[in-house]
């Protein structure tokens, strides 16, 4: 089934117009659906703090191996997602991207463009949805996965569970915004009517470090554009340079 294309190019997503996401240090992979175990008077060294040396396993960053590995499947996937990301950079956006999968097959994917599209909603995932809807001739996408490199957000947590996406797969956390525990976590409510599984952490340092070098360059750019406007006030106040 191919995937839809929109202005030229497939599936087009994202947001993060007006301000930096912020992307958190690398981190083992997370679940919200996997919660650390409570200290109990049988059991005190369930709770980390109380004994880190007497269980590592209840705690994650103690002993990373504890969580699941990633598959080469979730690993392919997710560079897709890098790719589509990278759309975004060239074409000046935050680089997000993300892909739909039923299966082994793409069917849609997006990247974050709500400087060009002049759309807040314009978020990967978003982009992502609605070109996977077209495609199902269906706003309900169940069975389906969404990859995505970085954290979604409340706006986009609530479109997946809408699609009834039955799993997310994220990049890089987002401790401004991120709505998969980040911040909040949309996903582990259990009053909802649809549980999405999540999966955090996926080719996170790479992911991570696409965000931070565009805001390095985005940064870097802006203080050169403020040094050269100085400098032309000075040759505009003083042609001849004389001090």
């Amino acid at each position: 089934m191919p995937p839809v294309t929109v202005g030229g190019v497939v599936t087009i997503a994202g947001d993060f117009a007006n301000g930096e996401p912020g992307v958190a240090a690398a981190s083992p992979i997370a679940s919200s659906n996997s919660p650390e175990p409570l200290a109990t008077a049988a059991n005190p060294t369930a709770n980390p703090t109380a004994n880190p040396t007497a269980n590592p396993t209840a705690n994650p960053t103690a002993n990373p191996t504890a969580n699941p590995t990633v598959s080469d499947r979730d690993r392919r996937f997710m560079a897709l997602a890098q790719a589509a990301a990278e759309e975004a950079r060239a074409a000046g956006e935050v680089p997000v991207g993300a892909v739909l999968v039923r299966g082994d097959e793409v069917i849609a994917k997006g990247f974050n463009h709500p400087i060009g599209a002049h759309d807040p909603s314009a978020h990967a995932e978003m982009v992502a949805l609605r070109a996977a809807a077209k495609i199902a001739q269906n706003y309900r996408l169940p069975g389906c996965e969404l990859y995505v490199t970085l954290e979604p957000c409340l706006m986009c947590a609530g479109a997946i569970m809408h699609a009834r996406i039955a799993r997310v797969v994220f990049g890089a956390r987002d401790p401004k915004t991120g709505a998969c525990g980040s911040v909040v976590d949309a996903f582990a409510n259990a009053q909802l009517n649809h549980h999405t599984q999540v999966t955090g952490g996926v080719l996170e340092s790479e992911c991570g470090a696409a965000l931070k070098s565009f805001f390095a360059e985005r940064r870097r750019a802006s203080r050169e554009a403020r040094a050269a406007a100085r400098a032309a006030v000075v040759v505009e106040k003083d042609p001849s340079g004389t001090p």
